[in-house]
């Protein structure tokens, strides 16, 4: 009679360690029968101590505690690079964009830009032989009177070494080589096509600014947080029981930090708008731009303090981050999503009131941008007037105000502008063909609104920045992301 083998054979003492690695099976002898297999060696688990390793850059720091807290050069290296590189790849792909934008704001486009361009001078013709006694009068009664006059286009006038005058931005006979025709560009993307396909510019002029854009952008995103903590570091740092800091800490941080950069702003303006013609440009990169600016139009002070320089900035600075804050706890009580909306509780309402807060924003903020950007472009001190690639105010604008008055007033919005062809033009000057026919004439173009004000014309790249909104508010519902700007406030 067989006995039954004892479960004590089967028993194993616990190990006190942590097993990572499955213990080899043990080494069982041909009498002892096969004992049915452990829990341990059915199911084995190996356990990690970090995650994957991130082959990206090789970025991922160890979690060793057990290494020197040294200070891993290689390691910081490669991040700058890595960051240097992801940014730069960022601002390249929404630059081409941002030059549209740009150069639709800084163009000038005049209410009276047809005029002087169809003037027409009569001259009698001169009568060869005296009137006979054989003269039909009644052929001479029913004649047409228009048929004895003849006429010439008007002669151009020409300045004292015998050059044609430009009178009108229209007239391609005159008008530079370097500049893009205007009035063709309706929007941002309209402004792109044309920059490349422009003989004087081309592809590359979309990504003119870039490396100083690039720099902007870093060192905006750095220096800006670096303020705000240090701003409630000195004026919070006694104050207790506040739930939410001061609006003005963080407004502030931002006119102080945009103030700081300005410069950069500058030379990215004026690079951006210059000519990409070698024999018309001025600037050749971003240095070179600085090093003129400061020694031609009166140095650090100038570049900081002139007042068409340093009132935009204080404007466009702190006007941004001021309506971004109040925009959204204005309009959602107002949508019914209640008054205690937050990005945490109600992240969907809080994003489309967010992004409806910027397009509001936009009516304040696209104005101060446009007005900025033109003073930007003008010249001072003894420095040359800067030979832009699109039509450019021949007078310079006196400061802010002056120029908010001059674009609504002496500038046109209806783009493009229509032009008439020569023979619809001959024809309506010598009054052969009514006016009411003609679906190009003047008369029809002055009764719309758009073209005897020039409020559309602080308004460039409007169209844009509300694409990029509902682009926003798209990422933010589905991907469920709380930080609606990211990336995209810039545009």
């Amino acid at each position: 009679m067989s006995s039954t083998p004892s479960l004590r054979d089967l028993y194993n003492s616990p190990s006190s360690t942590w097993t990572f690695i499955p213990p080899p099976p043990p080494m069982q002898n041909a009498s002892t029968p096969a004992a049915a297999p452990t829990a341990s060696a059915m199911t084995s688990y190996q356990w990690t101590t970090r995650p994957a390793h991130n082959s990206i850059f090789d970025l991922s720091p160890s979690l060793d505690l057990s290494e020197p807290s040294s200070l891993d050069v290689p390691l910081l290296l490669r991040s700058l690079v890595a960051s240097a590189l992801l940014q730069y790849t960022s601002t390249a792909l929404v630059m081409p964009l941002e030059v549209g934008k740009l150069l639709l704001q800084i163009q000038w486009i005049p209410r009276d830009a047809p005029a002087l361009s169809s003037q027409v001078h009569e001259e009698e013709e001169e009568e060869e032989e005296p009137l006979s006694d054989s003269t039909n009068e009644d052929e001479s009664y029913f004649a047409d009177p228009a048929a004895s006059i003849v006429k010439y286009p008007a002669p151009k006038p020409i300045d004292d070494q015998g050059y044609v005058i430009r009178t009108s931005i229209l007239e391609d006979g005159t008008r530079p080589e370097y500049i893009i025709p205007v009035g063709s560009m309706n929007g941002t993307w309209d402004m792109v096509k044309r920059v490349a396909a422009f003989r004087g510019e081309g592809w590359l002029s979309l990504w003119k600014g870039l490396l100083t854009s690039c720099i902007h952008d870093v060192l905006f995103s750095n220096v800006q947080p670096l303020a705000d903590s240090l701003m409630h570091s000195v004026f919070l740092s006694s104050v207790e029981g506040l739930y939410r800091p001061p609006l003005l800490l963080p407004v502030a941080s931002h006119v102080i930090t945009g103030f700081l950069l300005s410069p950069l702003d500058l030379v990215r303006t004026r690079l951006i708008a210059q000519s990409a013609m070698q024999r018309h440009r001025t600037y050749t990169g971003p240095f070179d731009a600085l090093r003129q600016i400061l020694a031609q139009e009166g140095g650090i002070r100038s570049i900081y303090f002139h007042p068409q320089l340093l009132i935009p900035t204080i404007l466009d600075n702190g006007l941004r981050p001021l309506l971004h804050i109040l925009m959204p706890t204005l309009i959602a009580p107002r949508l019914g999503f209640g008054s205690h909306v937050a990005p945490d509780t109600s992240p969907v309402a809080w994003a489309v009131a967010q992004v409806l807060g910027s397009v509001a924003s936009l009516l304040i903020t696209l104005p101060i941008e446009t007005v900025r950007r033109r003073l930007q472009v003008q010249t001072r001190g003894t420095a040359k007037a800067l030979r832009t690639c699109v039509e450019t105010r021949p007078v310079p604008y006196n400061g802010v105000v002056d120029a908010l008055w001059h674009i609504v007033t002496e500038e046109r919005s209806d783009l493009p502008i229509k032009r008439r062809s020569k023979a619809r033009r001959r024809q309506t000057e010598l009054g052969k063909e009514n006016d009411s026919n003609d679906p190009f004439a003047e008369k029809q173009d002055e009764s719309r609104w758009l073209k005897n004000t020039g409020i559309g014309q602080l308004y460039r790249g409007m169209r844009m920045r509300l694409g990029v909104s509902v682009i926003v508010l798209l990422l933010t519902t589905f991907g469920g992301q709380q930080e609606v700007d990211g990336g995209w406030a810039e545009l």
